[in-house]
């Protein structure tokens, strides 16, 4: 099945540290994954969920990042990482409309990938090497990229109900 995908509309100067525009379809393509993978598991297909490997710090030793993403859900592990219940809240609606929590979810219009949507996703780099693999990662570079840019997940939230997009 191919979803449909529209075109990123945003400005220039904005677009560079932006980490991808909501376009109208975001929220039916998040739906029709969900049903694909209803529909999976109700035919009785096998749904596999992320497995997490460990790390590249995990061979120097620093075994934080790859441990914490083996701790959860990256639902725990946000809420574990971001502590204000409501500040939770506020980046779980994000990425709930970003990426249905999915730490491989990949824009195929954009290329904006991971939990945030981060565009290009190599930005997330920048919180750690596991970036592709490890939602902790992902988290910790989309809470910098909302505290700096908006000041905190809820604000980031206030302006993506405002204009379907961070």
């Amino acid at each position: 099945m191919t979803l449909s995908s529209a075109r990123r509309t945003t400005t220039a100067a904005h677009a560079a540290d932006q980490p991808r525009t909501a376009r109208p379809g975001d929220r039916r393509r998040t739906f029709q994954k969900a049903v694909v993978a209803g529909l999976a598991v109700a035919m009785g297909a096998p749904v596999l969920f992320m497995a997490f490997a460990p790390s590249a710090n995990a061979a120097t030793g620093d075994t934080a990042t790859s441990s914490a993403a083996s701790a959860g859900s990256p639902q725990d592990i946000a809420r574990q990482m971001i502590g204000d219940s409501g500040q939770f809240q506020c980046f779980s609606n994000i990425v709930s409309h970003e990426s249905g929590w999915n730490p491989s979810a990949t824009n195929a219009s954009s290329g904006a990938y991971g939990l945030v949507q981060a565009l290009p996703g190599s930005k997330m780099a920048s919180a750690g090497a596991d970036w592709q693999t490890n939602p902790k990662t992902q988290i910790k570079w989309g809470l910098d990229y909302m505290n700096s840019r908006y000041g905190s997940p809820c604000a980031a939230w206030s302006f993506w109900q405002a204009h379907n997009w961070y």
